[in-house]
């Protein structure tokens, strides 16, 4: 990765974020996937310690939390008896945004199940100074992972 020049690299990743696939960001720059991959993952990781150190203490006073649908390899529904389900079919990204400041204090990627939204929340809980007036969707799972979080220490509405 240190071969390729800083302004390649910054290019690479603009036209990722602009939602170009990884074959046309290739074609665009003139880079091979492989690289463009280890790059995603270099640049990744940094944002995930900056995340985790940073993102402490933040002073929000309303959060909204969803997620988003995606899938790795196939859909759920193609989903085979032999396939993994941790690694393919159906993934979320919970997302936590303050309305006012549109700062994302924390996210988690997984299913759409109790375990991903308990730790979605505990993660949540912990980056945030005060209490918050929270909503969210009709998750089910919200309401036990909110009380498992924050306790009674939370403005709580959920979408029914």
């Amino acid at each position: 990765m240190n071969r390729v020049p800083l302004a390649r690299r910054t290019q690479i990743i603009n036209c990722l974020v602009e939602g170009n696939s990884i074959r046309s960001t290739e074609r665009m720059t003139g880079t091979h996937r492989d690289t463009i991959c280890r790059l995603l993952v270099e640049v990744g990781t940094g944002c995930a310690k900056v995340m985790d150190k940073q993102m402490r203490d933040l002073p929000c006073r309303r959060i909204e939390v969803d997620e988003i649908w995606a899938y790795v390899g196939k859909k759920q529904r193609h989903m085979q008896p032999g396939d993994d389900p941790s690694r393919v079919g159906d993934q979320y990204t919970f997302v936590a945004l303050d309305p006012v400041s549109k700062l994302v204090p924390a996210y988690r990627i997984g299913k759409r199940d109790l375990p991903t939204a308990t730790a979605f929340m505990a993660d949540l809980s912990e980056r945030l100074a005060n209490r918050v007036q929270l909503s969210s969707d009709a998750l089910a799972a919200y309401v036990e992972a909110t009380e498992l979080a924050f306790g009674a220490d939370i403005d709580y509405g959920h979408g029914w």
